[in-house]
């Protein structure tokens, strides 16, 4: 009974193989938001102003030899909102979305708490998506 199913086995595991590697190439998509902290709350609030034209870069740090690489960049669309495309498996690296700049000239202060955002950019947690979603971060108003 049991050898009646190794070929079905074996022809699974061949069928599957090309998705397996379609899945390791696919770059993750990075999502996440910039904000105006009108208030200064360290938070966002129904007064909060999401800004257009921010500069967010991803930051990897290997966890052996701390050498930082930029791996990818992206400019805030409409509300604050953007998407970073991040080739590659990044297991042994904890990666940063990181605050470069504003484009608002009096909302230029990153908010210490708000200005880093931890992404996973590894496939061998058990999680199936490439997309990925950072926490928002933020520029406190002068």
């Amino acid at each position: 009974m049991a050898r009646s199913y190794t070929p079905l086995l074996a022809v699974m595991c061949v069928l599957l193989l090309p998705l397996a590697a379609m899945a390791a190439g696919t770059p993750f998509h990075i999502e996440g938001c910039v904000y105006c902290d009108t208030c200064r709350f360290g938070f966002e609030t129904i007064l909060t102003k999401y800004i257009t034209g921010a500069k967010v870069k991803i930051v990897c740090k290997d966890s052996v030899t701390l050498k930082s690489e930029v791996v990818g960049e992206a400019v805030t669309g409409r509300r604050g909102r953007y998407r970073v495309a991040v080739e590659g498996d990044r297991q042994d690296q904890q990666c940063l979305a990181v605050l470069v700049n504003s484009p608002i000239s009096n909302c230029q202060f990153p908010d210490p708490g708000r200005n880093t955002a931890t992404v996973i950019l590894t496939r061998s947690n058990g999680i199936a998506s490439t997309r990925h979603f950072a926490n928002a971060m933020g520029f406190f108003r002068d």
